[in-house]
């Protein structure tokens, strides 16, 4: 059984989660073996203690990426919903996942700052706005998009379905499904 690492990357309230765990509930009712590694579950359970500077988001991306890839290596087809916000450390787990023979797919969920401000699933956007916190990803801390992803999802212009119908596309025609 094959199993694979599905990054999918973009700033908060992009959709990437809704997204994930879409997309795991479709793969496991097709007999698949799928787990969502939440970015914001993980910060609580692996990564408590880092805080949001480069160095503690690089450890806390390459940490989420090493346990992708120890399930993607048992046949677990792993949807990981982080932000990532540095293009260097999302390579650097893409070069882990191909030294270890491992696959791995990008996926940028491309949803503009002004969509995710107004969605503001999680209320960081008005936190930011009202001076509460500061170092928000695509706002007053750097996000460097994807050049050459996998695949790029502009969910804001096509519904979760759509987007889910897309990655699933992209693993079956990458043969990992």
């Amino acid at each position: 059984m094959t199993g694979a690492t599905v990054w999918l990357t973009g700033l908060p309230s992009a959709g990437k989660t809704t997204i994930a765990r879409s997309l795991a509930e479709r793969l496991r009712g097709e007999g698949h073996r799928a787990e969502v590694l939440d970015g914001d579950e993980i910060r609580e359970f692996l990564s408590a203690g880092l805080g949001f500077s480069r160095a503690d988001r690089d450890t806390n991306v390459r940490r989420i990426g090493f346990v992708a890839r120890l399930l993607a290596g048992h046949g677990v087809t792993v949807l990981v919903p982080v932000i990532a916000p540095y293009a260097d450390a999302r390579e650097a787990v893409r070069k882990q996942h191909q030294a270890h023979g491992t696959p791995y797919l990008e996926v940028h969920v491309a949803t503009p700052v002004e969509v995710c401000s107004a969605r503001d699933v999680k209320g960081l956007y008005a936190r930011q706005a009202a001076g509460e916190i500061s170092g928000l990803t695509g706002v007053d801390d750097p996000y460097e998009a994807p050049e050459a992803p996998d695949l790029r999802i502009a969910a804001h212009e096509q519904g979760v379905g759509e987007s889910v119908a897309a990655v699933h596309a992209l693993l079956v025609e990458r043969g990992l499904i």
